[in-house]
């Protein structure tokens, strides 16, 4: 930025929907430097105004940029090659080729567009290698993978490059004192977090901004630990998958899953960090709630129905409408609509239950569920749970009403074990009294980000967050009405319930603020 008047002493500039900011010349009356990374492809500009001593203000002068998207890939393996392949394919770059302790076709992370990924065996023989280097790592540059690893307890290398006797850079997983975390190395600077788990997938990203000088590090899409101050050696040699190179050899051995290995020659922005990693929710259940046959309300697509026990009936406002119509009769007791459509569950809080014939999620994995539900009381005796799904000994979650806090809560015992510790989530909330349209409330379980979230009417309050680092399995079945009490059931709720939704992982804010308009989510 310049200008031709001597007495200016700044500049102020700002980029499309960016802050104005102030940049000063290193003497008076003389140009600016800044430097910009654009993070979106698309229409930018930039407008400066020149300030003089005096605090006089330029006429503005505007710069048009066309951002163009960031250059794909310059080397790119899926690892979905056919099972007995000893060759991996390149998308980008070169075909690496697999030793004896790799194995094509094994399972790919849910809800992404790989089919198949490559197990490695931690032995000497277990790596992939192009016998080339993938990219400069003088220069800004990004190595990504999806992976699954066996085991926690040692260091392991998910991809690396060589340089003289030790690698130019290593991503993986590292074992510490404090536990097994996500690792990014560049010469001496390290950045490390996020909690591996054995048996459970992960995306990692490593990357190198040769403009700042900063390594960083992001799992499931989210940074993680502190960017580090890095001076990258030259690392011309091999790129490695599997493997580090060391003094006397290789080492530090992955075992485990990879899939979809991507190098890039670039800083990759955080739009496409997130891109990278994201798993499509899968819709696992639907329940409109709007009829029963035979003591049954149907799934939507053909899956298992929810079976109605003694004390729930599905109310119909059509039915209720046409026994009595308020327009022609008076004296006509109110009738109340339906919570969506034209029918709901309706729950006696003694013995109504609804349920179906198996879990509706995997709870040890991401998982969304929800339904919306209206309270029949203004001042319930005890509490009462909509959904939960239990394990052997006590549920893996439960959404209930306490009226004691007068709070919405979810409820997730950290191990199935009666009496264990439990991470509560709440919502402060008026019970309903039998009026009104209820509320829409939504759970989920982010096993990426290791956090539950409560969402009331697709609103996530100040307290609606919580840690929960290790989900488990369970195998009890789905619930609406009602938790698990010792060797039976209780918590029975008194009210109405619609629209009961289960997914297979995160759905997104917008997803969640439309769940219980009456239409499932396609993820």
């Amino acid at each position: 930025m310049d200008s031709p008047s001597p007495d200016v002493v700044g500049y102020r500039y700002n980029f499309i929907g960016g802050p104005q900011t102030t940049v000063r010349p290193e003497e008076m009356g003389g140009p600016a430097t800044i430097r910009f990374l654009p993070v979106r492809s698309g229409p930018d500009y930039l407008s400066v105004q020149a300030v003089d001593r005096s605090g006089r203000v330029s006429g503005v002068t505007t710069y048009w940029i066309s951002v163009h998207s960031g250059r794909a890939s310059v080397a790119h393996w899926k690892l979905t090659d056919p099972a007995g392949s000893r060759t991996a394919a390149a998308e980008t770059g070169t075909a690496a080729r697999a030793g004896t302790g790799v194995t094509f076709g094994g399972p790919a992370a849910s809800g992404t567009a790989l089919t198949s990924s490559v197990a490695l065996d931690g032995s000497g023989d277990g790596f992939l290698t192009p016998d080339a280097p993938a990219t400069d790592t003088r220069k800004s540059f990004a190595v990504s993978a999806w992976v699954r690893p066996a085991e926690t307890g040692r260091t392991m290398t998910v991809a690396s490059q060589d340089a003289d006797g030790a690698p130019g850079f290593s991503l993986g997983l590292r074992a510490e004192d404090s536990g097994p975390a996500w690792s990014f190395t560049i010469g001496d600077a390290r950045v490390s977090g996020g909690s591996p788990e054995t048996g459970e997938w992960a995306h990692v990203l490593g990357l190198y901004d040769a403009e700042t000088g900063k390594a960083r590090l992001y799992v499931n899409g989210r940074a993680t630990g502190t960017a580090a101050d890095a001076t990258p050696a030259e690392a011309a040699g091999a790129f490695q998958i599997g493997r580090a190179r060391g003094a006397s050899g290789y080492r530090d051995r992955w075992h485990g899953d990879i899939g979809d290995v991507q190098v890039h020659d670039r800083v990759v922005v955080p739009s496409e960090v997130s891109e990278l990693a994201h798993r499509t929710p899968k819709r696992l259940g639907h329940w409109s709630l709007e009829n029963a046959t035979d003591g049954a309300s149907p799934e939507q697509a053909g899956g298992s129905p929810l079976r109605l026990g003694t004390g729930a009936t599905i109310y119909r406002y059509s039915d209720a409408s046409a026994a009595c119509p308020p327009e022609l009769d008076p004296d006509c007791p109110y009738v109340p609509v339906a919570l969506v459509g034209d029918g709901h569950l309706r729950l006696d809080g003694e013995s109504g239950y609804a349920a179906i014939d198996g879990p509706a999620v995997d709870t040890g994995d991401s998982f969304t569920v929800g339904a919306v539900v209206r309270l029949s009381d203004s001042e319930p005796a005890h509490p009462m749970t909509v959904l939960s799904q239990a394990g052997e000994h006590t549920d893996a979650f439960k959404v209930r009403y306490e009226p004691s806090s007068q709070t919405w809560q979810l409820v997730m015992p950290v191990k199935d074990e009666a009496g264990a510790p439990e991470k509560v989530v709440s919502e402060i909330e008026w019970a309903d009294g039998g009026e009104g349209l209820g509320h829409r409330l939504a759970v989920v379980y982010d096993d990426g980000a290791d956090t539950i979230k409560l969402y009331v009417d697709g609103q996530l309050g100040a307290g609606d967050t919580a840690d929960f680092p290790n989900g488990w399995h369970s195998t009890g079945a789905l619930q609406v009405g009602r938790a698990k009490a010792g060797d039976g059931w209780g918590e029975y709720l008194h009210g109405d319930v619609d629209e009961v939704q289960a997914y297979q992982g995160v759905l997104s804010e917008t997803q969640i603020s439309q769940l219980g308009a009456g239409a499932g989510i396609d993820p």
